[in-house]
């Protein structure tokens, strides 16, 4: 089977051989390419070959179409992305400084039209070509309640949300899931089929649970009501998301949940059962100063909760490049030892 079969199959409760690995190496692409990251992030091209050696040297079973977190913020216009070889590249000018300048803001009704897009369109036109069929292709997709923290930064957005003014707020929301649909939709079109709902504020980490469906709740269900939740992912930033598992299964449709490594992983799969897929995820902070071995137990603990029943899918946050290619190799060595079904 074909790791795009596998994923398929369980998801859907089929036999499959194993379950499905993911390896999320974004920034290592560069450094595979022996580009600054400023160079390699400038050229879908260069993110697209990156992905496909990161994923032909370990084996593991997605690709990714992400850039950086900060893509969306320039479809947004922001013009100026801080880079350092050291780290993710992350915003550096707010679009977003003033409240006046919320009503200022220009959301595409195109967003394939606009210059900020065309690098990522070359990206996935060669991940369609070249893994489509085959590989999962991942897209990142951040919440309308979350996009504002990249426009102007959490701490002023969290001044907004908790104090308001709420026309304000709901303002720059509104404009925000509408922004939301329109990237969905393009990625989806684009051929990305696996979308992760990056939605930290749908956590009870972010918030108190009276704000999660007041607040958050109704504006997930706006940012997911043109398109559907089938190839959806619920995901927190690594905040941990149990105590709201049910509401989102119920409320909002999406089934497939990538668990916080600071969460009850039996827990969640107790939660979700056979209803949809569980993500066990490997904690690769930790994973820096691992040994391989430490690595390795790590996976089979992980493994030993998720395969029962299956319904499982092992993967990571986001790799950070400290950490030792020889713990990534162990992880994914590990996965496909212990999560084998033969």
């Amino acid at each position: 089977m074909t790791p795009i079969e596998i994923l398929n199959a369980t998801i859907q409760g089929l036999p499959a051989p194993r379950i499905p690995v993911f390896c999320n190496l974004l920034d290592q692409g560069a450094r595979e390419l022996g580009l600054s990251q400023e160079a390699y992030y400038a050229k879908g091209e260069h993110v697209a070959e990156g992905q496909l050696k990161m994923r032909a040297r370990y084996g593991y079973d997605n690709v990714w179409s992400l850039f950086y977190v900060g893509k969306e913020a320039e479809l947004l216009g922001c013009n100026k992305i801080l880079f350092t070889d050291s780290g993710a590249p992350n915003v550096e000018d707010f679009v977003i400084k003033t409240y006046d300048d919320i009503a200022k803001l220009d959301v595409p009704d195109d967003i394939t039209g606009h210059p900020a897009w065309e690098e990522t369109a070359k990206c996935l036109t060669i991940l369609r070509e070249e893994a489509g069929g085959k590989y999962p292709i991942c897209a990142y997709l951040t919440a309308s309640t979350t996009l504002p923290s990249l426009l102007m930064g959490m701490d002023k957005w969290l001044e907004l949300l908790l104090t308001g003014p709420d026309d304000v707020r709901d303002e720059l929301v509104r404009k925000c899931s509408y922004f939301f649909q329109k990237q969905i939709a393009a990625y989806r079109s684009a051929g990305a089929n696996v979308l992760i709902y990056s939605s930290p504020f749908g956590s009870p980490f972010f918030v108190d649970m009276k704000r999660f469906h007041n607040f958050s709740m109704p504006w997930m269900k706006r940012d997911m009501e043109p398109g559907g939740t089938a190839d959806v992912i619920y995901y927190c930033g690594m905040a941990p998301f149990n105590k709201v598992i049910e509401d989102v299964i119920q409320n909002l449709g999406i089934t497939t949940h990538y668990i916080s490594p600071q969460a009850d992983l039996a827990e969640a799969k107790s939660i979700i059962g056979t209803r949809g897929l569980t993500c066990g995820v490997i904690d690769d902070i930790k994973m820096i100063h691992w040994t391989a071995e430490e690595t390795r137990a790590e996976v089979k603990r992980l493994c030993e909760i998720g395969k029962p029943d299956a319904h499982f899918l092992l993967g990571n946050g986001v790799m950070p490049l400290e950490v030792p290619e020889k713990n990534i190799a162990a992880m994914i060595n590990a996965a496909f030892e212990y999560g084998s079904y033969l």
